[in-house]
């Protein structure tokens, strides 16, 4: 079947996902409708916090939290009756869910922002989803050769969410969670002269965001709380450069094409970034810390080049790397 389609998109509640997706899939002329599937609100959230993350922390059962996800996930699926079912990530559910889904035989998408190494999906749920989406390109190939059906489909940028007042600095920045790797960069450049700055509840010294983050130093990097999503921008596009470290990862952050779509100079640790933007002209690869602050110092120094990669990352995004590039890459695979 093609054409306009009921879709239930059951994703998880972070609206980095899936907000700009409703949106992209609405634009397509789909009738959208969005359960978000591990939302907590008020003190519901102080109690996951006790009930689920801290458990989880210590190594304890999450099996009644599948339960009550996979509940969720059959009564939005029972109520809404949708055409299409759209699942974002979806490894908190019970094997109950998985399957009514058999049961109810209607077309499906599972898109996937992470690697299945790092995601709860059993064989159960991973042959009941229905096509496979996936950011990871070492995971597609491995889904195929278990005889599932799989795309490569990546993240993408959200050309509708507004950027935040100007943020314009000669700092260097990064948003986002706090790993060793990432750690050791920053502290690297700061060492060597660079200003750095690193937004977020795992880098931030307030003590509420210590509290959330179960630590109690902060690292040796300058540091700011959580940034919307627009701020975020803004702190981006203003910025001398913004660092895009991945680490352990063979998919693409969202980040790589968010950095890019707001017209900031990338500087990013993977040269594959070749597969959807060009190095040198739409991005910076560095390998390294001295090599990033090469980059970064050229990034103050020569304005020509960090405007000539400002200018071609972002219409390369706008060209390319939207969720509405990426919502007609899962529409084909519900409709083929």
């Amino acid at each position: 079947m093609t054409g306009p389609s009921r879709v239930l998109v059951l994703s998880p509640a972070f609206h980095g996902y899936w907000r700009p997706l409703e949106r992209a899939l609405t634009g397509l002329g789909h009738g959208v409708t969005t359960v978000r599937y591990d939302e907590h609100r008020g003190l519901g959230r102080v109690a996951a916090k006790l009930g689920h993350d801290l458990p989880e922390r210590l190594g304890g059962a999450d099996s009644r939290r599948r339960a009550l996800l996979g509940a969720r996930a059959r009564a939005a699926v029972t109520g809404h009756d949708p055409e299409v079912l759209l699942v974002v990530k979806g490894d908190a559910f019970d094997d109950g869910f998985w399957e009514l889904v058999e049961q109810r035989r209607q077309r499906r998408v599972l898109w996937l922002y992470d690697e299945l190494r790092r995601t709860g999906h059993t064989e159960v749920s991973l042959g009941a989803a229905g096509p496979i989406a996936s950011y990871s390109p070492l995971d597609v190939a491995a889904l195929g050769a278990r005889g599932l059906r799989a795309a490569h489909v990546p993240l993408a940028h959200d050309p509708d969410e507004p950027l935040g007042p100007p943020r314009p600095t000669d700092e260097v920045v990064f948003v986002g969670a706090r790993y060793p790797a990432r750690e050791a960069l920053l502290t690297g450049l700061a060492a060597r002269g660079v200003p750095v700055r690193a937004h977020g509840r795992d880098w931030s010294g307030h003590p509420v965001d210590r509290l959330r983050t179960w630590r109690l130093g902060t690292p040796r990097v300058a540091a700011g709380r959580d940034l919307t999503r627009p701020d975020a921008y803004a702190a981006m596009a203003g910025a001398r450069a913004t660092l895009n470290v991945h680490g352990d990862q063979d998919g693409f952050t969202m980040r790589t094409f968010e950095a890019c779509g707001v017209g900031a100079v990338q500087l990013v640790d993977r040269a594959d970034v070749s597969r959807y933007y060009e190095p040198g002209t739409e991005v910076a690869v560095f390998d390294g810390v001295e090599e990033a602050a090469e980059l970064a110092r050229r990034a103050a120094t020569d304005h020509a080049w960090a405007t000539g990669l400002r200018r071609a990352g972002a219409a390369r995004t706008r060209g390319e790397h939207t969720f509405t590039h990426r919502a007609r890459a899962l529409e084909a695979l519900w409709t083929a």
